[in-house]
């Protein structure tokens, strides 16, 4: 059991040590990831204990929390400057791609809602 305490506390001091380097517009948009599934997981709590009556609205909420997080893990990918798959993409460019497609997203949800 000391082992395995041993080995636990390593790599927690080693992911904590790998994101204190993480650039500090990255940290932010990991916060927004985290602040979207936690608005779905919610969502999910919420509907377990009042019921799902306006089925719809809470399909709805949740798809958008969801696709929120999906997005925002998409621009993360794409601005993080150690990928190579977006060397050439500005961050710019990642960001205003974000918000159409978010922008979308929510039409889609707000249409789903009738």
């Amino acid at each position: 059991m000391g082992k395995a305490d041993n080995d636990v506390g390593a790599l927690v001091a080693s992911l904590r040590s790998a994101y204190g380097s993480t650039p500090t517009k990255l940290k932010i948009i990991d916060l927004y990831v985290v602040y979207a599934i936690s608005t779905a997981l919610v969502q999910v709590i919420y509907m377990g204990l009042v019921g799902t009556f306006p089925f719809n609205a809470f399909l709805s909420g949740l798809l958008s929390s969801i696709g929120t997080a999906v997005l925002a893990v998409c621009l993360r990918m794409q601005v993080n400057k150690e990928n190579k798959e977006f060397k050439d993409l500005s961050p710019e460019r990642a960001f205003a791609d974000f918000v159409l497609c978010n922008l979308v997203l929510h039409l889609v949800i707000m249409n789903f809602l009738g």
